[in-house]
């Protein structure tokens, strides 16, 4: 994930650590921009649809994340697995342009 972000040319470190201590996948701490890719242990399933639902610490820590003034996008397991280089690096475009990186 984070070597197609940078081909398709957002700069980022990984594993970064902001002052509030959470930690984010790929971010760009300047411009308060991250994507982090949730695997299976970010979601539940729910109980009468099947549907991945994110689970409460996922979504806590966005929450607190925007309130510090970050903007996020998060990329799904059931999102990237089994897709087309092609379809990956679409995706990875929506989750850019969902954080004001591209247009």
């Amino acid at each position: 994930v984070s070597a197609m972000l940078e081909q398709l040319g957002w700069s980022h470190t990984e594993e970064h650590r902001t002052v509030e201590g959470f930690s984010l996948d790929m971010a760009d701490p300047e411009t308060k921009r991250a994507i982090e890719v949730d695997g299976p242990f970010h979601y539940l399933r729910g109980a009468s649809s099947g549907e991945h639902v994110v689970n409460g610490s996922t979504r806590i820590k966005a929450r607190l994340l925007r309130a510090y003034g970050w903007s996020l996008a998060n990329v799904a397991f059931f999102e990237w697995d089994g897709k087309t280089e092609s379809e990956r690096r679409q995706l990875l475009r929506d989750k850019l342009a969902e954080i004001g990186v591209l247009s």
